[in-house]
């Protein structure tokens, strides 16, 4: 064996009632997950009870855009808006060569916070298509560490910006993997559900997957949810479909929401909520009571819909904080959305994991035998210690490879009478 990891705590298992398992992986793939395995291997960490995750994904992101912050100038007022116009004000400023460090800089980042796949939207409204070139010379440099997945994105809109649906043939024929939209960007609501129609057309033409912004808005009336579900049921695209944000469900009737989430769930479409940027973002015209604006994530998981949460921006024009750590995200997207339950919580950590890898239909997702090997030795025992502490990433595995490691986090005491050191875990 390359590598063996003895006595780890796996997502599912309960503490005290399951065993701890050996992962045993050889060439990229792990071979054996049980108890006390007898092989050897060139190297071995003892995991001592702690939990080892299959990495974390994130199923929404901005690339492109990322540790951009104060470019040309920062958003004062720290809207959705502003920050598109200052967008704007930076697209004929970029240069490749500054995206490409950027965004290789935000890969390092993720990588030691045990994050191996990212879905990233890029603008393609520039007619130079110069973030697209960027970014797929990014995605071919990282192929060995991270599995990056591109979104073509027409951020002005695919039928307000000039050229947008050309341009987003050209970047899906450079080779782009999924073809995003924004339909609430549009300048009428019937532009919108146009705009919806003609990407999955071209979508399901190219047997490609779709990832459109949809109703990232206050408005309880923008409903392209609705159009995105009818057209992915009308073109046999169950499972290939997701609609991000959606955070115009937070205000909707609901009536309405009680006959759209049955639509979701039979046209099999996946939500993508983004809890930093949604609850930083929306409900800015409210005065009190203010909403939170992050889309109805309990509802739809009760609804049997699948569920990610995304990061979907750091330090760029529409977010100045975040460091690539997706249990920063699902620490947020549980406080908001008030999934404060023991199976709640699983399920916030889930929305970090295993349900965006489903999103992003990644091969060889998991901790079983035959499965890839990669995964992220955590500073916890279970998942809802990992939340709560944002968990150190001790080891990060890829391809039965450790590529990062960070020592754990300790504090040392010096009071009479009490421990030298803690670590911020309850005594069990």
């Amino acid at each position: 064996m390359d590598l063996i990891i003895r006595r780890a705590a796996l997502a599912h298992h309960v503490a005290g009632r399951d065993a701890l398992v050996d992962i045993a992986m050889k060439d990229g793939r792990m071979i054996g997950v049980e108890p006390n395995l007898a092989a050897k291997a060139a190297q071995e960490i003892d995991a001592a009870g702690l939990l080892v995750i299959p990495a974390f994904v994130d199923a929404h992101f901005h690339l492109d855009a990322t540790l951009s912050y104060g470019l040309p100038r920062v958003n004062a007022s720290g809207t959705l808006l502003e920050g598109i116009a200052l967008w704007g004000e930076l697209k004929p400023q970029l240069t490749q060569e500054a995206l490409i460090e950027r965004a290789l800089q935000y890969c390092d980042w993720a990588v030691a916070r045990g994050l191996l796949a990212i879905r990233s939207h890029v603008d393609v409204c520039d007619p130079r298509l110069l973030a697209v070139e960027a970014l797929l010379e990014v995605k071919r440099r990282v192929a060995p560490y991270l599995d990056l997945q591109l979104v073509a994105f027409p951020q002005d809109g695919l039928l307000r910006s000039p050229g947008a649906f050309d341009n987003l043939k050209r970047a899906v024929g450079m080779g782009v993997d999924v073809v995003g939209g924004i339909p609430h960007f549009e300048r009428t609501m019937a532009d919108g559900a146009e705009s919806i129609r003609l990407l999955c057309e071209f979508a399901a033409e190219k047997g490609l997957a779709v990832d459109m912004h949809c109703d990232e808005s206050d408005d309880p009336l923008s409903r392209h949810i609705e159009t995105l579900c009818a057209q992915a049921h009308r073109l046999g695209m169950q499972g290939r479909v997701a609609g991000s944000h959606l955070t115009s469900m937070h205000s909707m009737d609901n009536y309405y929401v009680s006959k759209l989430l049955p639509l979701m769930r039979e046209s099999g479409v996946a939500a993508i909520a983004n809890p930093l940027i949604n609850i930083t973002l929306q409900g800015r015209a409210d005065t009190y009571p203010k909403r939170r604006g992050m889309t109805r994530v309990p509802e739809m998981l009760a609804a049997g819909i699948n569920v990610a949460f995304g990061h979907d921006c750091v330090m760029d024009p529409w977010y100045s904080l975040g460091s690539a750590d997706m249990l920063e995200v699902a620490h947020m997207g549980l406080h908001v959305a008030q999934m404060t339950g023991v199976d709640a919580m699983r399920a916030a950590f889930d929305a970090v994991t295993v349900r965006p890898a489903q999103i992003l239909n990644l091969d060889g997702y998991g901790i079983a035998p035959g499965c890839r090997a990669d995964c992220v030795l955590l500073d916890a025992r279970d998942p809802i210690e990992a939340i709560r502490l944002r968990a150190t990433r001790l080891a990060v595995v890829r391809r039965g490879a450790i590529v990062a490691r960070t020592p754990s986090a300790r504090a040392t005491l010096s009071l009479e009478g009490r421990p030298g050191e803690i670590d911020f875990k309850l005594s069990r």
